[in-house]
């Protein structure tokens, strides 16, 4: 009965020595892909180059950005949308973007919104991607621009007390 037991030890503490380091091996791999950033950053929008501050926002899925005085016009059969964007040096640089789709969103206590998404690069930190924002009059919001998990996911942790943590610092357009 003795000799059963210490097999049966030896195997139960092997199994968990290897799981121990799975799970070491999982989140080092982890860590070490994902740039840490606080809860508020400056980022660069491409095309355009124009620095904004963007809240970080975990809890929303897409991003979206702040857009005064959408014009939509068509262009070869597409759908596409003319705006102005002014950052907080008063810096404006107009985009013109193809309307990937419309979303409809949700809003307490009014109707939903039908808002226009395009496809945008944002640079945060040394994390360059393009994502789909929706396009909004975000004017009475302290940020002009909000990243939701589709561009946070697999590359940012969101340090909440934290901000301004990082400078954008890719290449834009050039680092696809």
């Amino acid at each position: 009965m003795k000799k059963k037991l210490n097999n049966y030890t030896k195997t139960f503490l092997g199994l968990i020595f290897i799981i121990a380091a799975l799970l070491m091996y999982v989140h080092d791999g982890m860590s070490a892909e994902k740039q840490v950033a606080g809860w508020v950053e400056n980022v660069i929008l491409f095309p355009g180059n124009l620095r904004v501050k963007a809240k970080l926002d975990t809890g929303a899925r897409n991003s979206s950005l702040n857009a005064k005085h959408i014009d939509e016009f068509y262009r070869g059969g597409d759908k596409w949308v003319r705006f102005d964007l002014k950052n907080w040096k008063e810096r404006t640089v107009s985009f013109e973007a193809r309307v990937i789709r419309t979303v409809k969103i949700k809003q307490h206590g009014k109707q939903p919104a039908l808002r226009p998404v395009i496809r945008l690069g944002i640079c945060l930190g040394n994390v360059y991607k393009e994502v789909d924002v929706n396009l909004e009059d975000r004017e009475k919001f302290n940020y002009q621009l909000l990243i939701g998990r589709s561009y946070l996911k697999s590359s940012i942790l969101v340090d909440a007390s934290a901000s301004f943590t990082v400078q954008p610092s890719c290449q834009g357009e050039t680092s696809k």
